[in-house]
């Protein structure tokens, strides 16, 4: 679970953008928007992998240039 402190006399804005930003920090809409819809175990372990075989490319990539 996020938390953030509210600093004394801090704007009602400014504390609200701190927690989303913590919140995007974490992943928690990313992690709602995937349990949003039920998802196949074969589906999870398709997604699963091309998200490996992006990764390893990006490091490839970057040990490259």
């Amino acid at each position: 679970m996020t938390q953030i402190n509210v600093k004394e006399g801090e704007s009602y804005e400014s504390f609200i953008r701190r927690f989303r930003r913590a919140c995007e920090r974490a992943g928690i809409p990313k992690e709602i928007k995937r349990r949003e819809y039920y998802e196949k175990p074969s589906q999870r372990r398709k997604r699963k992998a091309a998200e490996a075989k992006r990764k390893a490319w990006r490091r490839t990539q970057e040990a490259m240039g």
